[in-house]
């Protein structure tokens, strides 16, 4: 079973930053995404960016050109360095990866979910 340890949550004043971490149990190199995802009061869940395996990033329309992400994987970790936060930015952050892992029937893609970290914006 992959676990997933996020940090970095907490309360920030608009316009203030942020940086959340969060470290897998297993070898990031070679997995197929990891990333969050973010779930605000009344909403569904939403992808706020993520990191393939091969470097490539794909991020939510409302963070894009506020929020970068980055990976260590010596550290087996993913950043999410989040500036210029908004209000509206309030959420449970969510740590998530896929693999694909191998079974004797076969490969099949697995994913894996943080506990989620709180990040509230608010003066």
């Amino acid at each position: 079973q992959v676990q997933l340890v996020e940090s970095g949550g907490g309360l920030v004043q608009p316009g203030g930053s942020l940086r959340l971490a969060c470290t897998a149990s297993i070898s990031i190199y070679a997995i197929n995404t990891m990333g969050w995802y973010r779930q605000g009061p009344g909403n569904q869940r939403e992808l706020v960016a993520e990191i393939t395996g091969g470097g490539g990033t794909n991020f939510g329309d409302s963070v894009k050109g506020r929020f970068t992400i980055s990976k260590d994987t010596v550290k087996n970790t993913v950043f999410l360095q989040m500036n210029s936060l908004k209000p509206e930015d309030t959420a449970v952050y969510y740590c998530h990866l896929d693999t694909i892992q191998h079974y004797s029937d076969g490969p099949r893609m697995d994913e894996y979910w943080g506990q989620g970290t709180q990040v509230t914006v608010s003066s």
